[in-house]
């Protein structure tokens, strides 16, 4: 008897609203000449800290930091030099005072790696997790990973 077939959970590009291009850099490489997997973090970081700092954004209210709390990698393919990269990012969840991404590394129409961050909103002057507002939930609504539901978080 055959075993049921694992549906195909390889992430779409396209699923992703905030994407932006990046270089992969000769620095980059291990010496296996492919790029290090701890580089993959910064690759992650680049795409989070360029959607959630950028002032046109308005993720991060004055007086309010993000701060990373958990990444998960999942490494799917070599990656090598000369290259260019396509980061894609996604909301998926809300908490109180978190918010749960799906990011991508794509490479020539490949999926690299995929992961899942969660930053928490943190009060610069009490260095405390504070509650997301209703204004920052809206502002994150454009950013909705396609295809899923993103509940708001319970109050």
């Amino acid at each position: 008897m055959n075993a049921p077939s694992r549906l195909d959970t390889t992430p779409r590009l396209e699923d992703f609203p905030f994407r932006l291009s990046d270089n992969v850099r000769f620095g980059d490489l291990d010496p296996n000449q492919h790029v290090n997997n701890a580089v993959y973090a910064t690759y992650f970081e680049t795409g989070r800290v360029t959607l959630m700092k950028l002032p046109q954004y308005g993720l991060t209210p004055p007086g309010f930091a993000w701060i990373m709390v958990r990444l998960d990698m999942h490494f799917r393919a070599e990656l090598h030099w000369p290259n260019t990269i396509e980061l894609g990012l996604g909301v998926v969840k809300f908490g109180r005072t978190s918010v749960t991404f799906e990011q991508v590394v794509f490479s020539n129409g490949t999926c690299i790696a995929s992961a899942t961050s969660v930053g928490v909103l943190l009060d610069e002057a009490t260095r405390r997790p504070a509650p997301l507002t209703a204004e920052v939930l809206e502002k994150f609504r454009p950013w909705h990973k396609r295809g899923i539901e993103v509940a708001l978080p319970s109050t």
